[in-house]
């Protein structure tokens, strides 16, 4: 396990002085990213394959959203590896230790170079530090669309600073603008994200909207191939919204 705190500072917050989602997120990457050193076998491992782990899926529940000036705690940790792909756990306590976020998320280790998919060694499996999974509603992995009308929304022209050391647009930038998009007064309670295919810089998505039983999903798409599926679940003592005009 490896945990690393932060204070709620008026730059990770919104106008109601409540943690964004975004910021939540990128705290939940910052903490698995240096998880990284305390499993030095694995970390070697990466650098001398040209590999990186890259996230597939995310499901995020939002127990509580913590405010400015909040003392966090995050919290993440392996407890599965196949081959290639990881699943971890990672979550988000305040100062009283009770979780705000709760998390899994499975990565898939893709060489560098090739793109093709990398296995880690056993002897190398063999040495992580595998905990157990938290205590939570595990959904699959495969989010499948509602069947409602597709909602065509405003496109997205992909800038540079999306994009982190891989080379294309970073995990957390695909739900920060997804985010956009959402109907004024939509409480999130959780929170899906299937991630396809990588954007880079100059692409031009095009975002649409379907709306599903306490869900809205956006897809957002470049050249016909879906790069990523979000799917937002609406707190469930809050009222639908009203749609927007796009």
């Amino acid at each position: 396990m490896f945990q690393l705190s932060r204070t709620v500072c008026s730059s990770m917050t919104d106008r109601n002085a409540r943690l964004k989602l975004f910021s939540a997120i990128q705290l939940m990457q910052d903490c698995s990213e240096f998880w990284k050193t305390s499993e030095p076998a694995f970390k070697q491992c990466l650098e001398d394959n040209r590999a990186a782990q890259l996230l597939v899926y995310r499901q995020l529940e939002i127990l509580r959203v913590p405010s400015l000036y909040e003392e966090l705690t995050c919290r993440t940790w392996v407890f599965d590896c196949k081959g290639a792909n990881g699943f971890r756990n990672t979550i988000i306590c305040d100062a009283e230790g009770k979780p705000c976020y709760v998390s899994w998320s499975q990565g898939a280790f893709v060489n560098a170079g090739s793109g093709r998919l990398f296995r880690i060694p056993h002897e190398v499996m063999q040495q992580l530090q595998l905990e157990p999974k938290h205590e939570m509603t595990y959904l699959p992995r495969k989010i499948e669309l509602p069947c409602s009308p597709a909602i065509s929304l405003p496109e997205i022209a992909v800038q540079r600073n999306d994009i982190d050391y891989n080379q294309h647009v970073n995990n957390a930038q695909y739900i920060r603008m997804a985010l956009e998009y959402l109907p004024s007064g939509f409480e999130i309670a959780a929170v899906r994200v299937e991630y396809k295919r990588p954007a880079r810089y100059g692409s031009r998505l095009q975002a649409f909207m379907r709306e599903g039983d306490g869900t809205l999903c956006v897809v957002l798409r470049e050249s016909g191939a879906d790069c990523c599926i979000i799917e937002f679940r609406r707190a469930q003592h809050a009222q639908a919204p009203g749609w927007f005009a796009w």
